[in-house]
């Protein structure tokens, strides 16, 4: 044990000293946050008001397109030859020419502008069009519109979980994102430090420095010392990231609150633009009780326990695989059934787990020991039995025991042998040579 110890100091101290590793744990909260910043300032710097002529010919829409901050509308008159003429000279965004129309085939509007009009301006021009024309029939047909509109309902339709701890609100979005963001980073994290266990292991054996090494430890220690401690370094840098991360959100936060926060006044559109933010208002609070909802202590205690168990199982494959080749190109074909599981576990997660967390797909990833540190995740959440989170555990750690004494005895054999291509067959030998 004392032997192990001392490997996994080295692996940990040498990969934390390294620059990449400094920089790249100071570097993604940066990004982050760069993510966050970057966006709202180019949105502050681009933002300019469009002001938008309007020239009527058919006298229905006079005065009824609103003015917002974003964009200003300003009656034209004249010919429509002039107008254009007048327009290249003006310092006009564009112009919104209406023809007389057939108010049950409507053709012939157009919008001029000296450049490629935006999207955003052609939806809100066709939606106020569209609104003014639904009145005016409206009024034609004699039907009252105002009773039409207090016809229309909006339904809203809460979750709650009830069990015999009581009721909690839930959100299925929110649940959906927990779980997800969790097995993607157990995913992200394995591959990431996995391949860093194959690539020491390929890295010591071509420069024969592991000969060195055997002389005083047994293959065993030297595998589960490098296992152990790039753990040690994957989870330090996680940790790390998200102290830093959490700390660069709230000093954004605190500097750009106003123009991250969702806007709270309503622009003079009509009364659907109230109706739509009182809609997002309550799909935050929503969002916001499902969140304080969540059992967020189970969730990181999980994800600990299944980031760990799932790298450990995983990273003594990668190990065994760097042993058994002389180089990072014949590592490709031990590669793919290792991975296979891996991916078509995350692929799944997402058309199957997340749409029936509890169903039978859903239960027998989540205790495979191969599958489970993703599909697990994706179903702590919403809430899993505790039979099934404890048999999924143990059998994680009896599947991390077996493949690492599988990989044990290719790693004592393939440790030391240059020079031969290895195959299938010659690694099932492997696990039967006395050395």
């Amino acid at each position: 044990m004392h032997k192990i110890w001392l490997i996994f100091q080295r692996e940990y101290l040498v990969r934390v000293r390294k620059k990449s590793f400094i920089i790249m744990t100071l570097l993604a909260p940066l990004l982050l946050a760069a993510f966050l910043v970057v966006p709202v300032l180019l949105a502050s710097i681009s933002d300019k008001t469009e002001e938008i002529g309007v020239l009527d010919k058919s006298g229905m829409f006079r005065n009824k397109f609103n003015s917002t901050p974003d964009r200003k509308f300003v009656p034209l008159t004249g010919d429509l030859e002039e107008v254009k003429a007048d327009f290249l000279k003006s310092k006009l965004t564009g112009f919104l020419y209406i023809p007389q129309l057939n108010l049950d085939n409507p053709q012939g509007i157009r919008l001029y502008s000296k450049s490629n009009a935006s999207i955003d301006s052609k939806i809100a021009i066709e939606s106020s069009l569209r609104k003014e024309i639904e009145n005016i029939k409206f009024q034609r047909s004699g039907i009252n519109q105002q009773v039409l509109e207090n016809i229309k309902t909006d339904i809203s339709v809460g979750t709650t979980n009830l069990s015999d701890e009581g009721e909690k609100d839930n959100n299925a979005f929110v649940t959906s994102a927990a779980g997800y963001a969790s097995a993607f980073l157990i995913y992200i994290f394995i591959f990431m430090y996995g391949v860093q266990i194959m690539r020491g292991v390929i890295e010591e054996k071509t420069n024969r420095i592991v000969e060195v090494i055997i002389s005083s430890v047994k293959p065993f220690q030297l595998m589960m010392g490098k296992i152990l401690g790039i753990a040690a370094v994957g989870l330090t840098q996680f940790l790390l990231w998200i102290i830093l991360s959490s700390l660069v959100t709230s000093a954004i936060g605190s500097q750009f609150r106003e123009k991250l926060a969702p806007p709270t006044t309503i622009a003079a559109t009509g009364t659907s633009n109230a109706d739509m933010q009182n809609s997002k208002a309550k799909g935050i609070q929503e969002a916001f009780r499902a969140l304080e909802n969540l059992n967020l202590p189970l969730i990181l205690g999980c994800f600990i326990f299944y980031f760990l168990g799932g790298y450990l199982l995983y990273g003594a494959l990668f190990g065994a695989v760097g042993a058994a080749v002389d180089n990072e190109t014949d590592t490709q074909q031990f590669m793919l059934p290792i991975t296979i599981p891996l991916v078509m576990t995350f692929v799944v997660a997402q058309t199957v787990i997340i749409k029936n967390p509890d169903g039978p797909v859903a239960f027998w990833m989540s205790v495979i020991p191969f599958t489970s540190p993703i599909a697990m995740m994706i179903r702590i959440p919403f809430g899993v039995p505790t039979y099934q989170l404890l048999l999924s555990m143990v059998l994680l750690v009896l599947g991390f025991v077996g493949t690492t004494w599988l990989a044990a005895r290719i790693y004592r054999v393939g440790i030391l042998m240059y020079g031969k291509k290895v195959s299938y067959k010659e690694l099932s030998k492997w696990l039967f040579y006395k050395v």
